[in-house]
């Protein structure tokens, strides 16, 4: 019965949203088999394969990071000048191609010096495709258009996991190169499937700002304290969520035996509840005041988290990333979609890519802050403090759901002068 109620809703989707969407979701579906295959096993692969600690993999990660902001930055711009598809293309191509190297580093020091290679040119496309869902829904869908690619998303990540796991099991060169296949058929589908979704080139107007206007661009965005005080509360609760895909698994590993397979299983069944669940979460918590709900998500995060610092059997950390997904169905979508609202049409590029700061920040200082307390202290402690900070972060949240009611209740006497 509930499965029937999930596919009739989603049937009703498909004709409540325009094709050109239905095409960014199915490319987002192939090109996260991908990811899901592979990124969750990068901390247990450098591990395994190059015999390095985890200081040293929180250490490659802050440099993949770092030169990750790099490409975000450069591809925000252009993509506000030169329109969604090609920057998305270029990361694709790129993408495909880096992971390849990837994959046939002998060592350590190759795979950093092609891993910078990743951050640079592939994050470059990073910024468009999340520009795109905005240009193509209006304000009141965006947030259901984020949750339903969220469950695309998660279709992927249902099976990629755990395939992800038999395959590393046999040669996680097998991981490197099923991303780089999967990333060119993604360029294939963009390239011959989806049109130009920047809404000035799209209605035959050519760029108005020059290459170097483009980027100076980027002060205004610094200047809006309500997106960057945003942003920044953001990076807190990416250094809690990031330890997910960089340190439980290896975590879970070496102090509970807790086998790649079974963590696969684990993200597996995070992927599951999100198919089923997201689009049901999605319609009721549109409703709610964006922060609150940021708040409420990030709260979930801190308790999620917290609970593997504090329990040591398999059930009990089945039931803490149960509750790490709620948060996450909560906070993924309304996240985006509140970036989408707080960025002027001709500038989503630029705080698209602004934004992706508060994820890349996160990965370049969580697991490198993780590895160190793993290497030098008790594990457990990488939970206790996470916790902390989640509770941090939602605390920050509703400060600024009331500096965000406070300008709205300011704007409104002006409204209706104007009226």
């Amino acid at each position: 019965m509930f499965v029937r109620r999930q596919t009739a809703k989603l049937r009703r989707a498909l004709d409540e949203y325009p094709r050109t969407f239905w095409i960014v979701a199915l490319a987002t579906f192939i090109d996260s088999l991908g990811g899901f295959m592979l990124f969750p096993f990068f901390s247990l692969y450098l591990t395994h394969k190059f015999d390095v600690g985890m200081t040293q993999v929180g250490l490659l990660f802050a440099l993949f990071s770092i030169t990750d902001l790099v490409g975000s930055f450069v591809g925000g711009a252009l993509t506000d000048r030169f329109g969604r598809k090609s920057l998305t293309l270029f990361g694709l191509i790129v993408s495909a191609f880096v992971m390849l190297l990837l994959g046939l580093a002998a060592t350590f020091e190759q795979f950093a010096l092609a891993a910078l290679i990743v951050g640079i040119f592939a994050s470059v496309g990073g910024p468009a495709r999340q520009a795109m869902v905005a240009d193509i829904l209006p304000e009141g869908q965006r947030a259901e258009g984020f949750g339903l690619l969220r469950v695309v998303f998660n279709i992927s990540a249902t099976v990629a996991p755990a395939i992800g796991g038999l395959l590393a099991a046999r040669s996680y060169l097998l991981l490197f190169i099923a991303d780089a296949v999967i990333s060119g058929i993604t360029a294939v589908i963009i390239y011959f499937a989806l049109p130009e979704t920047k809404p000035m080139l799209r209605r035959g107007g050519g760029p108005r700002e020059s290459v170097a206007q483009t980027f100076l661009g980027y002060g205004q965005v610094l200047r809006d304290r309500l997106f960057m005080a945003f942003a920044g509360v953001c990076v807190l609760m990416g250094i809690v969520y990031i330890q997910m895909n960089t340190t439980l698994g290896v975590y879970l590993r070496d102090t509970h035996g807790i086998t790649t397979e079974y963590y696969g299983y684990m993200l597996s069944m995070n992927a599951v509840i999100v198919v089923l669940f997201q689009f049901a979460v999605t319609r009721r918590v549109k409703v709610w005041p964006e922060f609150l709900a940021m708040a409420i998500g990030t709260a979930l995060y801190a308790i999620g988290f917290g609970m593997y610092g504090f329990t040591s059997v398999y059930p009990m950390f089945l039931v803490a990333m149960v509750i790490i997904t709620i948060g996450e169905m909560i906070v993924a979508p309304v996240g985006q979609a509140l970036v989408a609202r707080l960025s002027p049409e001709a500038m989503r590029g630029r705080y698209m890519a602004i934004f992706g700061f508060s994820w890349a920040i996160p990965s370049m200082v969580g697991p490198l802050l993780a590895g160190l307390t793993m290497d030098n202290l008790d594990s457990r402690w990488v939970w206790y403090s996470v916790g902390v900070i989640g509770v941090v972060t939602a605390l920050g949240f509703v400060g600024l759901g009331r500096v965000m009611a406070r300008r709205e209740r300011s704007l409104e006497p002006a409204a209706e002068a104007v009226a």
